[in-house]
């Protein structure tokens, strides 16, 4: 008896079509939807930075609108050194932007700060002399919590110096500071492996122990700075520093006491000041600060930097 051909039933085909074509639709929607996303991703970024680009200009840009007479301030906050907000490229840029505005009648520096480089603050400390003889506008320093060590460096540049009855003042001193672990390193039984180029280029290594002439090098060079030092403030302060023997120790007072050795002038504040001696009460800030925007772009920076590390990482790994 002859095989019978299977049968094809109509009902098996129309849903094999529509599935096909459901399966098809839906591919065609999703490749849809992920081209919209990445319009709309690449439409974001764009956004974002031109946001970003907005604000960077827009919030670097103190000296709009400030032709009326006011009194300008620039804050020198925290520690001052290279990559810092107490930067003396920071500083200085700070300054010549207060002191070039028309409408500024004196600029007060607002002191905050424990010290840092002393290179750093002398910088700012020749920067001040300058601008004041450019611009022909008084330089005042105003003092909150502290003003110490090389902080005082750039205030003793200034016209006058205000400070609070409790601000802690001056440490007119150098000093370089390290450990010494050559005992610690016998007494465990370690050994340092350390070559150099030149007897004394690794003088500062704490796990080396330092001679006599090394110590007598090193002494020497603060001696240097020292000097540097006491003579910027003498320049500064003039016959108004009451001379003692603790002065240039290194020492610090409050700021009662500073005005009473004449490393101040007299107690004050930022609004006092604006009003009482510059005569001109409204106070603008021409602090140069890294805004939102900025921190963004740093940040995004780094994600990408990572990012391609660990892209060139991977490749790496995949030819070895």
């Amino acid at each position: 008896m002859p095989a019978q051909a299977p049968v094809r039933h109509p009902v098996d085909e129309n849903w094999a079509r529509k599935t096909l074509a459901d399966l098809a639709f839906a591919n065609l929607k999703e490749q849809q939807t992920q081209r919209r996303w990445k319009s709309g991703m690449r439409l974001a970024w764009l956004l974002f930075l031109g946001v970003v680009v907005w604000l960077v200009f827009s919030f670097n840009s103190p000296g709009n609108n400030t032709s009326f007479p006011h009194t300008a301030m620039v804050t020198i906050q925290g520690e001052i050194g290279p990559g810092t907000e107490a930067s003396a490229q920071n500083i200085m840029s700070s300054m010549r932007t207060a002191l070039e505005d028309p409408g500024s009648q004196a600029l007060i520096l607002l002191i905050n700060s424990p010290g840092g480089s002393p290179v750093q603050a002398g910088l700012i400390n020749d920067e001040i002399t300058r601008l004041r003889a450019l611009h022909n506008k008084p330089i005042y320093a105003v003092v909150e919590e502290s003003c110490a060590s090389a902080a005082y460096y750039i205030a003793a540049a200034a016209d006058q110096i205000y400070v609070d009855k409790a601000s802690l003042v001056g440490s007119i001193g150098v000093l370089m500071d390290g450990f010494g672990f050559t005992g610690l390193m016998d007494k465990l039984g370690v050994e340092r492996r350390l070559m150099t180029a030149g007897e004394n280029k690794g003088f500062l290594d704490p796990f080396s122990p330092q001679t006599q002439p090394q110590r007598l090098h090193a002494q020497a060079m603060l001696n240097q700075i020292h000097a540097q030092f006491i003579d910027v403030v003498k320049k500064g302060r003039g016959d108004r520093l009451k001379a003692t023997p603790e002065l240039f120790s290194g020492l610090f007072w409050s700021g009662q006491q500073a005005v009473d050795l004449g490393l101040a002038d007299s107690l004050g504040s930022v609004d006092g000041v604006a009003r009482e001696v510059v005569k001109a009460p409204d106070v603008i800030d021409y602090t140069q600060r890294e805004n939102v925007a900025e921190r963004l772009v740093k940040r995004f920076g780094v994600a990408v930097g990572e990012g391609s590390v660990r892209a060139i990482r991977t490749a790496g790994a995949a030819l070895r």
